[in-house]
């Protein structure tokens, strides 16, 4: 049972024999943990070991290292243990050390008894050990002591509880190689012995098959599949947020989420009385760094550019700017400022003015004429001017390349629903063409919107409508964004062949033009006249009256799905009319990353990563800023946005850009790359608390699942009134519209195909673009697609949901086999006490439930969630199964390879059909009690009923579920192994499997 807080345990076993106590080595962050650890007790009289115990018990150890919780315990009789070459392994299930303990899970364990002797050298390797052992608590006594003498700092804390954890598990191997060394026991005690040997081994959830070989990772990873764990886990760090002001207001800085990077801007505005009349660029330098205006040709050059070089790159005590004519090496003019005399500024500061500067010549003398007008001052991040400014780390970038590195924010656009219903059409004059005979017309209706075009069905003949009468009654949905610019596009057409339609008839509607609508409240019909076609020529003048009915809307009470309801971000319908008040902020430091893998090769610098990182919440989407040639990028940028309800997800994206000129991509396809991704659940965030964590960056890849780095991040959710929030969860998720007229599955997924569709169009008009990769990736465009990994991963899920229900049958086995006859008896008690009292069941398991919910208050999470590479089985997926996961739709692998994932997807198929087939089995008896398929089980059922209705009637019901329950809960020696005369006559009703082919 996880006991660390984080979902998980470290688990050790302790196991006690005639006071002779012994551990096994911890294992962290492990819920399945294998030990494979031989623990040696020395053995008195053997003729005696029949009435001793072994108890076995396990433990977890905290994470600050100062304490353990109890995580089950097993008491095992002497009289189980075997001679050695005799021992199997037995698993036993963990039991709990009190009534109120919480504990589950299995242990697996080997106990048999050797004669064999221990040498000298064993005895002085034993004495080792216990001196190894006896210096880790010396060394752990004198750390809490000195902890409780002299405060540390947290960072120091971790720092030594890593090194005693890494100097326990130095120790632990040393004995380990001892052990595989010596090949016998080990006997503190010196002399001859008869020892009681232990093997500990795998924990719930282990078993003996052969497991699959896991997949080589970006941080190593091998073997069993359990070691480098750690290396994808959650990690708390400790940043120096908000530049380490004390009690600063939050209201008053909005950049306390951050860490403070100190920036020397340079503002260079215009410039004037220049005697040249032809292109005339600025250029700043400080040291090394160079930047450079875009050029100007008139004698009164304006620029308008910010400058901003990082205070860690300053190489100078002065920073220079220069007036060029166009590819001249010589200046007009210059101006400098020394570094110690520049000014200070800090929002919300105003700007700082610029002046007019008198510009030098190479002998450093006044010009008569020419003036520049600048500003330099030191600021932060949180300057205005840094979104936009020139970064001195992008000074190898292309002048094109430019735009595409700065921080950006994107909105979204207003997404709606069409709403076409097509109901009939009349006065239409089907084509004869292609046909030599007479042929009933197969009429249909399409619709198109953009891209997207649905069709009617054929309209079926009746004897009552002719064919130039045909009628649909058909409701189709699109996804249309604001400004509406698309046409509704309607066109009546009759199948002549496959392949060939012929057009009857079409109307063009401006989306713009549609009615709105905000309930449920039907819009009017209309009929609209149809241009009539004849060899693809329009006629403007309609002779015959074609028409088509139709009720189009536009519907804003809807919720426009981007992406999967599992982990949305937003659930607000499109009319802001019907938007409720928000309850809360959310706010975000994107800080940096670190450990990240080169995705690309750069000219004259090797392997590097030019990283940026995007945000999504609702409808607003954030960029921060690319950092060039780094594979520890800072940005330390914050952003914010209103929350409507907590329990929303906010998805955050590291990406590396591949549209820099200065760069060779390696098999990007001007794409940019993927590095990883991070969910973060607001529900699961304490309100006003600052999360400071480091994700791992997890990506899947044909050969495996990879670690690319770590995304440090600071977040805080924060509300004014927590009633609201707490309402929230009382509320409907998704607005009424989808519960008053619903849609159903396929069309909410084809739906949510076109909203990100026209979602990755917009944003990719926007300036720098929002490649369509990365907007699919951020919203799961794929995660509909079939994988066998998501499939074991879905079916362990429900039978971890079903585990604690497995768990209380297999209590209540264990009662009813009075394996602990006092349990059996308080349990028996219990329920006759509410059997005759049955107004306290009800309070009573109410009662429970809250104390457990207290109770387990302590043990809560204090992270946030992040992904699971367990749960989602990627540390042990076959290569064939992530091949099939990454081949395309459809299929572009061999004809052999298709055939054999075929077969094994009937394999699957199969036994799903068989699971399948037997509950539909015992339903079909269940309604053959009374069907007289079978007449004399209908009939014995019929009496069996008459009877016990009487009987129930006399007897008083409290009385007949006290009998039963005694019945049933009988001691073992009263009852047989053969099943119930009940249960044998259900199995014996018919079902309707004989009359399946």
């Amino acid at each position: 049972m996880p006991k660390d807080g984080e979902g998980s345990s470290s688990a050790f076993v302790e196991v006690e024999f005639e006071n002779q106590t012994l551990r096994t080595q911890v294992k962290y962050k492990d819920l399945n943990p294998v030990w494979n650890e031989k623990l040696v007790f020395h053995v008195d009289d053997v003729a005696d070991l029949p009435y001793r115990t072994v108890e076995v018990i396990v433990y977890n150890e905290r994470k600050s290292g100062n304490g353990i919780n109890f995580l089950g315990k097993i008491r095992i009789t002497g009289s189980s243990i075997v001679k050695e070459g005799e021992e199997i392994a037995q698993i036993y299930t963990l039991d709990k050390r009190s009534l109120f303990s919480h504990v589950r899970g299995e242990i697996s364990l080997k106990l048999y008894l050797t004669t064999k002797e221990v040498t000298t050298e064993q005895k002085q390797n034993q004495k080792k050990q216990k001196k190894m052992f006896q210096q880790q608590q010396k060394q752990q006594m004198n750390m809490n002591s000195s902890s409780s003498m002299f405060p540390l700092t947290q960072q120091h804390q971790k720092q030594m509880v890593q090194k005693i954890q890494q100097q326990n598990q130095q120790q632990n191997n040393q004995q380990n190689q001892i052990l595989q060394q010596q090949g016998k026991p080990l006997e503190p005690n010196g002399g001859e012995m008869k020892p009681v040997v232990i093997t500990t081994g795998p924990g719930s959830g282990m078993n003996q098959t052969p497991i699959p070989v896991p997949l080589g990772s970006a941080h190593g990873g091998g073997g069993n599949g359990f070691h480098g764990f750690n290396e994808f886990s959650l990690k708390e760090t400790n940043p120096h947020l908000g530049g380490g002001a004390v009690n600063k207001d939050k209201t008053s800085s909005t950049y306390d989420l951050v860490e403070q990077m100190q920036y020397l801007y340079v503002k260079v505005v215009r410039a004037r009385d220049i005697p040249i009349m032809g292109e005339v660029t600025a250029e700043v330098k400080l040291g090394n760094y160079r930047g450079i205006t875009k050029r100007n040709g008139s004698g009164h050059p304006e620029w308008d550019q910010v400058f901003a070089f990082s205070k860690d790159c300053i190489q100078s005590s002065v920073v220079e700017i220069f007036v060029k004519e166009k590819d001249k090496d010589d200046f007009l003019g210059r101006v400098w400022f020394d570094l110690s005399e520049v000014p200070k500024r800090v929002p919300p500061d105003s700007q700082l003015a610029p002046q007019w500067y008198r510009m030098e010549d190479k002998k450093g003398d006044k010009l008569k004429g020419g003036e520049l007008m600048a500003s330099v001052w030191f600021g932060t991040q949180a300057d205005e001017a840094f979104s936009e400014a020139w970064h001195s780390k992008a000074a190898n970038v292309h002048f094109d390349g430019l735009c595409s590195i700065k921080s950006k924010v994107y909105l979204s656009p207003k997404l709606w629903y069409l709403r076409v219903s097509v109901i009939e059409a009349q006065d239409l004059v089907p084509g004869e063409k292609g046909s030599g005979m007479m042929r009933f017309p197969e009429i249909m209706a399409k619709v198109q919107v953009g891209n997207q075009v649905l069709r009617t069905r054929v309209a079926s003949a009746t004897a009552n409508r002719s064919p130039s009468h045909p009628f649909w009654n058909e409701d189709m949905m699109f996804v249309v964004s604001e400004p509406f610019e698309d046409y509704l596009v309607v066109s009546v057409e009759d199948r002549l062949a496959p392949g060939r339609d012929e057009v009857l008839g079409r109307i063009l509607l401006p989306v713009a033009a549609i009615e709105r609508r905000l309930d449920n409240k039907p819009v009017i019909s209309k009929w609209f006249s149809l241009d009539m076609h004849y060899n693809n020529e329009s006629k403007v003048s309609n002779r015959f009256g074609s028409r088509i009915h139709l009720r189009v809307s536009l519907d804003g009470g809807y919720h426009v799905l981007d992406e999967s309801m599992m982990y949305s971000s937003d659930a607000r319908p499109t009319a802001k009319q019907l938007w409720k008040p928000h309850v809360g902020v959310l706010e975000m430091g994107i800080l940096g990353a670190s450990g990240l893998m080169p995705m690309k090769v750069s000219q004259g610098k090797g392997s590097t990563t030019d990283a940026y990182c995007i945000a999504k919440y609702g409808q607003k989407w954030v960029r921060t800023r690319t950092v060039v040639d780094s594979l520890a990028p800072k940005w330390n940028e914050q952003y914010t946005w209103e929350v409507f309800d907590p329990c929303t997800v906010v998805t955050v994206g590291v990406f590396d850009n591949c549209h820099l000129d200065k760069s060779i991509t390696v098999g990007t396809g001007g794409r940019d790359s993927r590095i990883g991704k991070v969910r973060i659940r607001l529900s699961s965030l304490e309100t006003d608390r600052v999360y400071t964590h480091a994700y791992p960056l997890l990506i899947l890849h044909p050969s495996g699942v990879k670690k690319m780095g770590e995304l440090h991040l600071a977040i805080r959710f924060s509300c004014s009134n927590m009633a609201n929030v707490l309402h929230m969860y009382m509320s409907p998720q998704l607005p009424k519209m989808h519960y008053v007229q619903p849609l159903s599955v396929s069309q909410v997924e084809s739906l949510r195909y076109q909203a990100t569709n026209v979602v990755a169009a917009r944003l990719s008009r926007a300036e720098p673009p929002l490649g369509r990769e990365v907007v699919e990736y951020m919203l799961d465009h794929d995660s509909h697609m079939w994988s066998m990994r998501r499939s074991k991963s879905n079916f362990f899920r429900l039978v971890s949901v079903l585990s604690g229900f497995i768990s209380m049958g297999r209590s209540l086995e264990a009662i009813r086999s009075w394996q602990k006859p006092v349990y059996s008896v308080l349990f028996l008690l219990f329920i006759l006490v509410l059997v005759f009292c049955p107004e306290l069941i009800l309070p009573t398991v109410l009662l429970y439930l809250s104390i457990l919910g207290v109770w387990r208050f302590r043990s809560r999470p204090r992270h946030p969630p992040h992904m699971d590479i367990r749960l989602s089985h990627a540390e042990t997926v076959y290569p064939d199964e992530l091949d099939e996961e990454f081949d395309t739709f459809p299929t572009s692998r061999s004809a052999e390879m298709v055939r054999m994932r075929y077969d094994r997807l009937r394999s699957v198929a199969g036994r799903i059909q068989t699971v399948v087939g037997d509950l539909a089995t015992q339903g079909e008896r269940f309604q053959a009690l009374l069907s007289w398929r079978d007449p004399r089980a209908t009939f014995l059922y019929v009496v069996l009923c008459f009877i016990a209705a009487i009987g129930f009637y006399v007897v008083p019901f409290q009385v007949v579920v006290a009998l039963w329950v005694l019945y049933e809960f009988r001691p073992p020696k009263f009852r047989n192994s053969l099943p119930s005369p009940a249960l044998s006559f259900f199995r014996r009703l018919p079902s309707r499997a004989d009359s399946l082919l």
